[in-house]
């Protein structure tokens, strides 16, 4: 199957919850079929903003995702087989076929009116990137943020999207009140391995300059090395807590590649096609991690892997951030700001949005 133009999937992958696959034949297919599949926005009428998380491998309990399904098209992303339950792959069909959730900002402060609600971290978005390409137009995200800061509620944000720089406004004014903490995440400093594993994302650079912006204006910010794909990505981590430090990171973070469901099969056609002289190479050492499989859902061991060389790698990321100063981590947000609004409080703030 030909490489698609600016995507990593090559195809859709059979959905789990469908008994019949359609599969095109790509004899039928044009050059300009094969190589072009456009993006189609949908609208998510859902009525709740919140998703929840019960993994105690993560730091939050809540989460807030504007986008449903990702244009950055990242190879790996374990959010990859969510839009099953759309009804769709996912394979092409999470990188080209976006449900948004317009309303979001609206139903964030709805949210936090609730008496219900204590206030909280929480993360934005935790599933898909909140700054992939439609929010630059759309500018969902940066609504959910005047929201958080209307209301005091703290928030976390996750992103390898430059864009948030746009936001900065937004994001001095919430970390003058110790409100958000920023993770920029950095695969790789290589522009031609991450143009064709994360291909609608900012370059290694963009990344970094993003982490250097935010520090600069006192906003909390860290690096995410995630995924670190063994036998690929994994000889770039020094370097790349190395300079994140020159750009002003505070504290760093990583995750071990896993594979979902689906997107095992997607990952092990991209890495024949891309690096086939690398796939044996990463492939032994996944299954070095997780048992002899490729990927391992169990809490506490998903995220870092297990056995010699899992703890051999998380050796040498906690030496290199004792190095270069990344252990510190970051201040606890606050919650005891937190303030509910009047309806006339209200009413001004959503016509502002």
């Amino acid at each position: 199957m030909p490489r698609r133009k600016g995507r990593a999937a090559a195809f859709n992958t059979p959905n789990r919850f469908k008994p019949i696959t359609v599969v095109l034949d790509p004899y039928e297919l044009s050059a300009d079929e094969l190589r072009q599949v456009p993006t189609t926005f949908y609208e998510d009428t859902s009525r709740t903003i919140f998703s929840g998380n019960n993994s105690p491998d993560v730091p939050f309990a809540f989460s807030v995702n504007p986008y449903r399904g990702c244009e950055h098209g990242c190879i790996y992303c374990y959010a990859r087989p969510s839009h099953e339950y759309l009804g769709w792959s996912a394979g092409l069909d999470f990188e080209t076929k976006i449900l948004v959730k317009r309303d979001a900002p609206q139903l964030l402060s709805q949210a936090f009116q609730k008496a219900s609600w204590k206030p909280q971290v929480v993360c934005l978005s935790g599933n898909t990137d909140p700054y992939q390409p439609a929010e630059r137009r759309l500018k969902l995200a940066r609504g959910c943020l005047e929201v958080f800061l209307r209301h005091r509620n703290p928030v976390s944000i996750i992103t390898k999207n430059h864009l948030i720089t746009r936001d900065l406004d937004l994001l001095t004014a919430l970390a003058g009140r110790n409100l958000v903490s920023v993770m920029i995440t950095v695969t790789s400093l290589r522009p031609a391995v991450t143009r064709i594993m994360e291909p609608r994302t900012a370059t290694p650079q963009r990344r970094l300059d993003a982490v250097k912006t935010l520090s600069d204006a006192g906003v909390p910010v860290g690096v995410m090395v995630a995924p670190i794909v063994p036998g690929l990505t994994d000889e770039e981590v020094p370097a790349i807590l190395k300079t994140a430090t020159r750009h002003g990171a505070r504290r760093a973070a990583y995750v071990v590649l896993r594979l979902p469901g689906p997107v095992a099969p997607l990952f092990v056609h991209w890495l024949s096609d891309a690096f086939p002289e690398r796939k044996d190479k990463v492939l032994r050492r996944l299954q070095e991690l997780h048992a002899g499989k490729l990927t391992d859902s169990a809490f506490g061991r998903r995220m870092r892997g297990e056995g010699v060389w899992a703890e051999a790698l998380s050796r040498l990321f906690r030496t290199m951030c004792r190095l270069h100063g990344l252990d510190r981590g970051m201040p606890p947000l606050s919650t005891d700001q937190f303030r509910r609004l009047a309806g006339d409080q209200l009413s001004l703030f959503d016509d502002c949005i």
